[in-house]
């Protein structure tokens, strides 16, 4: 199988207080904003508060991989394979979550629900 390169350009950045790796739950707790690139603003239109949306972003800070790891890093746990994990740890450090749309103002949309660092690059938004 041949692999191609795959390149994307960031539309956006995540903002939030977690800028050391934390409890997903932890992190998913908090409001978020996602900072959207003000060209890309337009693109907004139909999206309003409540709605749930899938924001797909890259891992920034992860390197390298296992494809089989265990969960959370947490030994106890038995070895599973990278696919069947949430993982940051992954062949192409892609990480997606749903989230709740609470608000946007401008080009900066809050939300709730996603498990991402500070300073992460936001490449897509999706309706879920």
């Amino acid at each position: 199988m041949e692999q191609r390169s795959v390149a994307y350009t960031a539309i956006g950045h995540v903002e939030n207080s977690f800028r050391d790796i934390a409890a997903p739950e932890e992190i998913r707790a908090e409001e978020s904003r996602i900072v959207l690139n003000p060209a890309l603003v337009e693109g907004l239109d139909g999206l309003e508060p409540g709605h749930r949306v899938l924001v797909i972003f890259h891992f920034h800070r992860s390197e390298g991989y296992e494809l089989r790891q265990h969960p959370r890093g947490d030994r106890t746990q038995p070895r599973r394979g990278v696919f069947a994990l949430r993982s940051p740890r992954r062949p192409n450090p892609i990480g997606v979550t749903v989230v709740d749309l609470v608000a946007i103002e401008g080009n900066v949309l809050r939300v709730r629900g996603l498990d991402a660092l500070d300073g992460t690059p936001v490449l897509d938004i999706k309706p879920a």
